[in-house]
């Protein structure tokens, strides 16, 4: 059974009170790597992902993950996510249903400045492990998971700070 939602329906709007009890860190240290990441509210009430991405040990990636109850989504095209970069190119990922083992991608440049990144559902492409899969974008109905990944096959310091993750 999943919520049926109607307008807009925010994911998640981050204040100083955000519990992220719900959000797990997951690195490439579950293949042997060596990147490095956390995440915390900022006093301003900002959730931020930060860390250090290492391609030691054929690692190479940071990633952030959401998961709550099935929603809905028939009625929503879009998704916003307000946020602050720090310049370098980020994936954001979603799931119909968290046991797929495959994600829905959508790539973006961060500014270094605020801004809103809009993605449209359509045009995210299915991806597992890095690899672009044969299958067609998302068409689906349901979302029960939303993430963030950072794997620019180099190493680097990383920072996004998070405000809010809309879907329209």
């Amino acid at each position: 059974m999943s919520i049926l939602l109607n307008a807009n329906h925010t994911i998640v709007d981050f204040t100083k009170n955000s519990k992220l009890h719900s959000w797990s860190i997951v690195n490439d240290v579950v293949m042997g790597g060596k990147s490095t990441s956390t995440i915390e509210i900022n006093e301003e009430g900002n959730a931020v992902f930060k860390g250090a991405v290492s391609l030691e040990n054929n690692g190479g990636f940071s990633s952030l993950r959401y998961r709550f109850e099935k929603l809905d989504i028939s009625n929503f095209s879009k998704i916003k996510i307000r946020l602050k970069g720090d310049g370098k190119k980020y994936q954001f990922r979603i799931k119909p249903s968290r046991f797929n083992q495959y994600s829905y991608v959508g790539y973006f440049q961060t500014s270094g400045e605020w801004q809103t990144i809009e993605l449209k559902l359509t045009d995210l492409t299915p991806v597992f492990r890095g690899r672009k899969l044969d299958m067609p974008n998302f068409y689906g109905t349901e979302l029960e998971e939303v993430g963030f990944l950072i794997g620019n096959k180099k190493q680097e310091k990383f920072q996004l700070i998070l405000d809010a993750i809309i879907l329209e």
